[in-house]
């Protein structure tokens, strides 16, 4: 019956789950391996394994997203950014393509009734902790270089455990319902190929 019910609310995931991460003081060292992480101005191009692969993931995944992000283009562009910085990250570019689904219902400009801005609704107060007044986290990569360094911190922090680390994202670690909902995203209707390792790195 459970199942039932997330997967209803999948269906109806245009409203999103909107992640509420929670401030926890850090260590400063670590707030200074996540600054240098999200401050980094590397080149954006992702990185596959050949060109063939290349154009078969982005054409499929654009398939899959042109209902949502109608603009060609736009959706490219998009795809190119996600499967950089979760490369980046060492995540699961269909992973982070779930997640985005459940947290925002890929909107950009999506704001939770906690403050969380974006496609992976990152909370205002990262940028305070890791980054600069002036970035804006309605910005494409700016957004998906702060959600995906934020994931990759919580399952670092989690040992590799991905239900904690969604949870902790989420600002709800102990509850089923979210990490659950974005498993289910990311293997219905994101999951291609072989899967990058959530391991930590």
């Amino acid at each position: 019956m459970r199942l039932i019910v997330a997967l209803a609310l999948l269906a109806s995931a245009g409203g999103a789950w909107a992640g509420a991460q929670k401030y926890e003081p850090l260590a400063a060292s670590v707030q200074a391996a996540l600054h240098a992480a999200v401050a980094d101005r590397a080149s954006p191009e992702p990185k596959f394994t050949s060109i063939q692969e290349k154009i078969e993931w982005l054409a499929e995944m654009s398939r899959r997203l042109e209902k949502r992000i109608p603009d060609r283009q736009a959706r490219l562009d998009f795809l190119k950014t996600v499967y950089y910085e979760a490369q980046r990250a060492g995540l699961d570019p269909q992973l982070v393509l779930g997640l985005i689904q459940v947290e925002s219902g890929f909107k950009k400009y999506a704001v939770s009734s906690a403050g969380a801005r974006g496609y992976m609704q990152v909370m205002p107060f990262w940028l305070k902790l890791l980054g600069t007044d002036d970035q804006n986290l309605f910005h494409l990569r700016t957004n998906l270089r702060f959600g995906c360094t934020i994931l990759r911190h919580y399952l670092d922090i989690e040992k590799g455990d991905l239900y904690r680390a969604l949870g902790r994202y989420n600002g709800s670690l102990g509850a089923p319902e979210y990490p659950n909902l974005v498993r289910g995203a990311w293997e219905r209707q994101w999951s291609w190929g072989p899967r990058i390792m959530t391991a930590p790195r």
